[in-house]
């Protein structure tokens, strides 16, 4: 018969050996939650599923790129490529606001909630205004912005 001492003895060594991954794996630093996207150009974040407009690579002589049709941003509620998210203004809607879609906190992508008008970082639930300014933690600092405009029926965006 297998003594009290041993047999808490083997069940603490067997209880440890199997709670060890899980603290190892909680030790381990975050893997971004995009990677299986990051082949697309375009990443999905409205929160009706709506599919932002893939990028044309076409640069301006003014350092600008084309990221995007007037039409598209007015079909999707917005345009997305992986360095950068396009909105319009929710306090004028003729003015077009670009930030860095990547939260400042850990570096997940944001996602532009449309119906609330801000984009929210679905690791820590960070939150930005369109504009790219902290509305909740636990991020501290704005999304970086860019310089945006219209010519013609094209979005353009300088990053």
């Amino acid at each position: 018969m297998i003594k009290r001492r041993s047999f808490l003895g083997y069940f603490s060594i067997g209880w440890l050996s199997a709670c060890f991954p899980v603290v190892l794996a909680a030790c381990a630093p975050k893997q971004s939650t995009t990677e299986a996207t990051d082949s697309n150009s375009t990443s999905a974040p409205a929160s009706d599923d709506k599919q932002a407009a893939k990028p044309a690579a076409k640069k301006t002589a003014d350092g600008f790129t084309v990221v995007g049709s007037v039409a598209q941003l007015e079909q999707a509620g917005y345009l997305q490529t992986k360095q950068l998210a396009v909105v319009k203004d929710p306090a004028n809607p003729k003015k077009l606001l670009a930030v860095n879609p990547k939260c400042t906190h850990q570096g997940c992508d944001v996602k532009w909630m449309a119906g609330e008008k801000k984009y929210e970082c679905p690791c820590h639930n960070a939150e930005y205004a369109a504009d790219g300014k902290v509305l909740k933690g636990p991020a501290t600092k704005s999304l970086a912005k860019y310089p945006t405009k219209i010519v013609g029926t094209q979005v353009l965006v300088k990053v």
